[in-house]
């Protein structure tokens, strides 16, 4: 990582474990209707589907229409439409395993074509030395790398903020009164570790949309995250052998992802145009700018706009109000840059 770009992280972090601690994050959250919950879920879908096909080579970028269908001909393609069908079939009888079998299945017949291909590659965990605990704070503190640890920051505070709602929406865990359970327990366990992660020198840690995978898969409780952790720390020593495993044979377990992410647009008030208007927004820019906060942001500029025209403002959803006019400022930022 770019030195500068590894002191951005560090401060960044820092900067998110206060937000944390502060209550900040949490009243963040809070200002998001719970109307864009379901449209926020489905704009993750349809963003980790597309990021599926793209993988599989079933779209591919195109100068006139900016994607177009992808070569049918080519072997990766029809084995990645293969996984797809194994997994649905899978689902459809209910296997619990179906995107793991589904997976595997697909590398196997991708391996019986001659499409895997496997080469030796060196690897020490002593190589995470080179970056781990290398870090100038004190050479963050300037202009020039302030607007990298506010960029580290936005977007991570916000995609992490959207990534919360969709997860949790899909596995079911938001209460009746729209709120989620121990918001402050998993806020605190994600800003921890996005702090030890720029200590070891990795890239931003935070909660990914491929999360709704394992949640898809039925993982919805701590347990989960613990087997998981423990078998990423395991998979530092088979490192190399992981390689092999291509994109074809992954890419259908995503686009099935978002199919099940998709399921939630039903609960949203299409019929109010207060409500539809904003919810679209917000599920067609997630995937098509290829950023959450994106979509999130407008969205909730949006919603909040439509709430003072109509009339239905109210003082309670001051914090919706401050987030639409710091992402309009953004948005002119950005227009300038």
């Amino acid at each position: 990582m770019a030195d500068g770009a590894g002191r951005g992280v560090f401060v960044g972090r820092d900067l998110f474990l206060l937000l944390t601690y502060t209550g900040i994050r949490q009243l963040l959250l809070e200002a998001i209707p719970y109307q864009l919950h379901a449209a926020v879920s489905g704009g993750i879908g349809l963003f980790i589907a597309f990021i599926g096909l793209r993988n599989a080579g079933l779209i591919v970028p195109s100068a006139a229409t900016t994607v177009t269908l992808g070569n049918l001909h080519a072997p990766t393609p029809l084995l990645a439409l293969f996984g797809i069908l194994l997994i649905s079939v899978l689902q459809a009888y209910r296997v619990k395993a179906a995107m793991l079998i589904g997976v595997l299945g697909t590398m196997v017949a991708g391996a019986a074509l001659g499409q895997v291909h496997w080469k030796s590659e060196a690897f020490s965990l002593h190589s995470l030395a080179g970056t781990a605990m290398h870090l100038n704070v004190r050479g963050a503190l300037h202009l020039k790398v302030l607007e990298i640890i506010f960029v580290f920051l936005f977007v991570d505070l916000f995609d992490n903020i959207g990534t919360l709602v969709a997860v949790t929406d899909r596995a079911g865990l938001i209460a009746e009164d729209h709120s989620i359970p121990r918001l402050s327990r998993i806020f605190f366990a994600d800003a921890g570790s996005t702090v030890v992660g720029a200590l070891m020198g990795t890239s931003t840690v935070t909660s990914y949309i491929e999360f709704g995978a394992g949640v898809a898969a039925g993982g919805r409780t701590g347990v989960t995250a613990i087997a998981t952790g423990t078998l990423f720390v395991l998979a530092l020593f088979v490192a190399p052998l992981v390689g092999p495993i291509p994109d074809f044979s992954t890419s259908p377990a995503l686009i099935l992802v978002g199919v099940l992410m998709l399921g939630g647009v039903a609960k949203i008030e299409w019929g109010d145009p207060a409500i539809a208007v904003p919810a679209f927004l917000t599920l067609v820019a997630i995937p098509l700018t290829y950023s959450i906060a994106t979509g999130l942001s407008l969205g909730l500029i949006s919603f909040a706009t439509l709430e003072i025209f109509t009339g239905k403002a109210q003082r309670k959803h001051w914090m919706l109000y401050v987030l639409a006019i710091l992402f309009v400022l953004r948005f002119v930022y950005l227009s300038q840059g």
